[in-house]
């Protein structure tokens, strides 16, 4: 490392446990050297409400630094590495939680980097620390097998020698032994036994060009028959971290299973010291478009459109984990460019990968030329095209599914603001209903006027104030009274002040901050009412609703609604048939109601009698006109003895 990143390994503790502070290492040691060591300086001043906020707004600060500058995450995993190393005199609780957080984050985030020398010491140190017996037992079955093997490993390097001599090939032959926590992830997520691990031993050959990696393949392949599927070629598509390698898995004449991995010198350093590589360069070589440090650049780019778009620190570190353990899927786009997502991700997280914009406004994909549902799950090899529409919006419910960062954090965000915009209009419209009856609008509203009232209720701006109106958490009455009293203009119109309002117009696409009652699930044509509900908006339900009278002693949370004169949705309702138990009974009331343009939701049946059976549909109407055309012709068939609509 550079002179400035050592100084301020030196100095990573001193803001938080001296009374020097920033300025001071700033005037000794200068700007540069002083950014780092903040960057990696925890946030000690501040309080938070619990040890979780606290641990996460450090995370983010420093993943924030190590945007601006890549050396803040390098000294953090040295001080980490260190702090690892001498656990022991730590107490047990607190030492599972620090090798937790190990093990979670910052060995994640070095494998992310490719410094995989730095992640395994990582790894092994957390395993020791959280699970002591596990890695005590695993450990004495390695040296056991070690002795049973070493004969079997030293047999195969001598092999591979004697094919190398004979096609004038050259190469280092390394014998090396897999991880403990390496072994321990492999049994525990695959559910292997130990003597079911195949690769506790590997051998790796390190030579001195590209070429010479496949024609070394080729020899090896001659050698020892591959095993199908298992070869990985990380040399014409790198990993995600930069690395790059050949791997493939032999059978032996001895009848065990062996990885090997062929790589270049340079390829060797990068696979082990990643990112940290980079500074090894003595010659000041460009750096190309597969190195680790091009690559950690994309990702600390894609980490800051996270931060950009997460609601707060919590969240944030919840989406990072996610993007930390990527075992990649490779696609290609339609003009044959490789992308690169985690492993189970799905056509709505490639669509994210393209652009933000191309997934906000994604409506179908084609993924090898035929048209799939957006859930998918994306396979090595496929290519991927997105359908998208000007006027498309996410939606909710892909959050389900999508595994990417980049992906969940744009679609929380897009909708947060969707919901804001809906409870802004209902806001200013349930306000503007409620100035009517003190003769005013708020166009005439003057800004002193609306500067007071937001005063009074403690919001920045009129947008804000809306919002918490639109959701119910505020009365539009209360809101236009103190719009009313301090607008001089205004208190002139005393005499309006009894005029009748006209009712709220309900369109029915309000989105979150108007729904229909599920007791009574009310439909055009119906008369409505609305009540005001914190958080929720305002809930309609049909005037004859029998949970009206539990809110008779709220008449203040009461407002006059009324349907809009031309809607363009459909609205759910329910309707009760009691039918006999015929075969085709329900295929035939299905085609029914599929012939007159409406949708089953839901169909519930219940046997009554061994000869009748009560059926409960969910339905999708345009208004009681429509369903009384559904109930007509259902009431016309044989077999339904009855049919009434449920208003519970």
């Amino acid at each position: 490392m550079d002179h400035r990143s050592i100084i301020a390994a030196l100095l990573h503790d001193v803001i938080e446990d001296t009374k020097h502070g920033i300025d001071s290492i700033k005037d000794k040691f200068g700007e540069e050297v002083a950014t780092l060591v903040d960057g990696v300086s925890k946030l000690t001043h501040i309080k938070f409400e619990s040890k979780a906020e606290a641990q996460a707004e450090n995370f983010r600060k420093m993943m924030l630094a190590m945007v601006e500058d890549i050396r803040v995450i390098l000294i953090k995993l040295a001080d980490r590495l260190h702090n690892m190393r001498t656990l022991g005199v730590m107490r047990p609780d607190k030492r599972r939680r620090i090798a937790l957080e190990t093990l979670e984050i910052y060995a994640p985030i070095a494998n992310r980097l490719g410094m995989n020398q730095m992640r395994l010491e990582l790894e092994d140190l957390g395993f020791k620390a959280m699970y002591p017996l596990r890695s005590r037992i695993l450990k004495e079955n390695v040296r056991k097998a070690r002795g049973n093997r070493k004969e079997l490993i030293n047999k195969l390097e001598q092999s591979i020698h004697t094919r190398l001599d004979e096609l004038k090939l050259s190469g280092d032959i390394i014998g090396r032994q897999k991880h403990l926590y390496s072994i321990y992830k492999k049994m525990h997520n695959k559910k292997l036994s130990f003597n079911e691990v195949m690769d506790v031993y590997a051998i790796r050959v390190v030579v001195d060009s590209v070429d010479m990696c496949y024609r070394m393949l080729g020899a090896i392949h001659n050698l020892f028959t591959p095993v199908p599927g298992k070869f990985k070629d990380y040399i014409a598509i790198p990993k995600a971290n930069g690395y790059q390698s050949l791997h493939t898995v032999l059978y032996t004449q001895y009848g065990v299973a062996i990885e090997v991995q062929i790589r270049t010198e340079d390829m060797d350093r990068v696979a082990e010291a990643g990112i940290a590589a980079h500074w090894l360069y003595k010659s000041g070589v460009e750096v190309t478009g597969n190195n680790a440090q091009v690559r950690a650049r994309e990702w600390l780019r894609g980490v800051l459109e996270i931060q950009q778009h997460a609601g707060n620190s919590m969240e944030f570190l919840e989406n990072v984990k996610i993007d930390l353990f990527p075992d990649e899927v490779y696609v290609f786009t339609p003009n044959g460019d490789i992308m690169v997502l985690p492993r189970g991700a799905t056509a709505i997280d490639f669509a994210y990968a393209v652009h933000t914009d191309v997934g906000n406004q994604c409506v179908a994909v084609k993924i090898n030329r035929r048209l799939m549902p957006l859930r998918t799950e994306l396979y090595n090899g496929q290519t991927i095209e997105v359908i998208t529409a000007p006027g498309a919006q996410a939606n909710p419910g892909w959050l389900e599914f999508v595994k990417t960062a980049k992906a969940r954090t744009n679609i929380r965000a897009l909708l947060k603001n969707l919901q804001f915009d809906e409870s802004v209009e209902l806001g200013r419209r349930l306000i503007n209903r409620n100035l009517e009856a003190f003769g005013s609008a708020l166009e005439k509203i003057s800004d002193s006027a609306i500067s007071s009232a937001l005063k009074e209720f403690n919001f920045k701006t009129f947008n804000d104030l809306c919002a918490e109106v639109g959701i119910g958490n505020h009365i539009p009455m209360m809101v236009a009274r103190a719009l009313v009293g301090s607008s001089e203009a205004i208190e002139q119109h005393d005499s309006k002040k009894g005029v009748s309002q006209q009712p709220l117009a309900i369109q029915g696409t309000e989105g979150a901050v108007v729904s229909f009652a599920k007791c009574c699930l009310p439909i055009p044509g119906d008369n409505i009412i609305g009540f005001i509900s914190a958080g929720r908006g305002i809930v309609v339900h049909s005037q004859a609703c029998k949970n009206l009278s539990d809110f008779k002693s709220k008449p203040e949370k009461w407002i006059d609604v009324e349907w809009e004169s031309e809607l363009k949705r459909d609205f759910s309702t329910y309707i009760r048939l009691m039918v006999r138990n015929q075969r085709g009974v329900l295929a035939t009331i299905a085609a029914i109601i599929s012939d007159l343009k409406s949708n089953i939701l839901n169909v519930d049946i219940e046997e009554r009698d061994g000869i009748h059976s009560s059926m409960t549909l969910t339905v999708e109407v345009k208004d009681r006109k429509h369903l009384a055309r559904i109930m007509r012709r259902l009431k016309a068939i044989d077999m339904v003895d009855r049919i009434h609509r449920i208003r519970q």
